[in-house]
């Protein structure tokens, strides 16, 4: 079978760069993926696999079936969304859509999970059960579309028994994957401050409260919350990005914003640290005349990989690639919408290498980005495999 699949995966290389090459020169927006979303479907029809979309607008589930299909179910996911960013690197299929771009290797994953399903589409004799395919929108934008596309009855037909995710990874060379188990990719909730009092003259600070000052005490008293309150194991990050005091060298401003990102990879401290950020930030301000408000959005919750699910994942991975090729990973403080499918059901999140040989493969989320393309029979043969796997086992 990892013969059978190596060479269909060779076979469809061709067509999978083309795929991700004409998503990668027609990028949309997150919500906005129209024309992504009805090429997806163009494919999954000229290939005579089935599928219901709709949700959350441009989302679409496709739909493998082997023998007996009532035996198990599992799903495989892809991102499809693109990014607000100037792209930069020259490319013959550079994006025609101007200031947006596939800058975190979405186009990749649909290509790649495209591919996958061609490949076992080819298969559906050799496994039994039913392989869900979900192309997802709006990974980069709350709420996500993970949870949206839940919300909307994703799986009200069929619940699968796992869900399987892949990611490009710019610095891993070509050829390689990469595994972890438990606690992977943080959550990320967005904080924003409103600190508020009397402003006016500089030059007569003690007829006012001093709002730019009260603001530096809070995100100064803030770093407790790492460094006092968490407990050291748990990976946790608070971090202020902006901070707006519009007033000027003689006024000292009624307002000051402040807006920040709270990362952790425990869900319970999540909930115990958004409580302190409140009290820490309203006692300090209240104590010097002033009052803040505290607004902290929830962003998308921690990854957690299922560790029977991702251990398994990790032999099959060596089967496929070789142990050499098959690395574990560590930690990132990063957070993805995968989230919402690993907080419940039991799911693996892995990365794939996308380094180009010359170096040149840029940063996601950067103009520059620009993967390596060799790397996409890689993605699309392991998910492939993956997904034989845990259906035949």
């Amino acid at each position: 079978m990892k013969k059978k699949i190596q060479e269909l995966t060779k076979q469809y290389l061709e067509e999978i760069i083309a795929i991700r090459r004409h998503i990668h020169n027609n990028p949309e927006l997150s919500f906005e993926e129209h024309n992504t979303s009805a090429f997806i479907k163009t494919k999954l029809s000229e290939k005579g696999i089935s599928f219901k979309d709709g949700f959350v607008k441009t989302g679409i589930l496709g739909e493998l079936k082997g023998k007996n299909p009532k035996k198990r179910t599992i799903a495989l996911r892809a991102d499809m969304d693109a990014l607000p960013i100037k792209e930069a690197t020259n490319l013959e299929f550079s994006s025609r859509n101007e200031g947006v771009m596939h800058a975190c290797g979405h186009d990749a994953h649909t290509a790649a999970l495209l591919g996958t399903a061609m490949v076992l589409n080819e298969l559906k004799k050799e496994w039994e059960g039913t392989i869900l395919l979900i192309f997802q929108p709006a990974e980069e934008v709350f709420p996500g579309g993970a949870k949206l596309m839940m919300e909307e009855g994703l799986f009200d037909e069929k619940e699968p028994e796992i869900i399987i995710g892949q990611h490009v990874l710019p610095h891993m060379k070509a050829g390689h994957v990469g595994f972890r188990s438990g606690m992977y990719m943080a959550s990320g909730d967005e904080v924003y401050l409103k600190v508020r009092g009397k402003g006016g003259h500089a030059a007569i600070p003690h007829a006012l409260t001093d709002n730019v000052l009260i603001a530096s005490h809070i995100i100064i008293a803030l770093q407790q919350v790492v460094s006092r309150i968490v407990p050291a194991q748990i990976p946790t990050v608070l971090s202020f990005g902006k901070v707006i005091a519009n007033g000027a060298t003689n006024i000292i401003p009624e307002t000051v914003e402040i807006a920040g990102t709270l990362r952790t990879m425990n869900e319970e401290w999540r909930a115990k640290l958004k409580e302190k950020i409140t009290e820490i930030a309203q006692y300090t301000a209240r104590a010097m005349g002033a009052e803040c408000v505290v607004d902290i959005k929830d962003g998308y919750p921690v990854v957690y990989n299922n560790e029977g699910i991702t251990e398994n994942a990790i032999l099959y991975s060596e089967e496929y690639l070789g142990k050499e090729a098959t690395e574990k990973m560590d930690t990132r403080m990063t957070a993805e919408d995968f989230g919402y499918f690993s907080q419940k059901y039991p799911c693996t999140f892995y990365r794939f290498g996308v380094a180009q040989e010359n170096g040149e493969t840029g940063t996601l989320h950067t103009p520059q980005f620009n993967l390596n393309e060799d790397s996409l029979e890689i993605a699309a043969g392991t998910m492939a495999y993956l997904a034989f796997k845990f259906m035949t086992k």
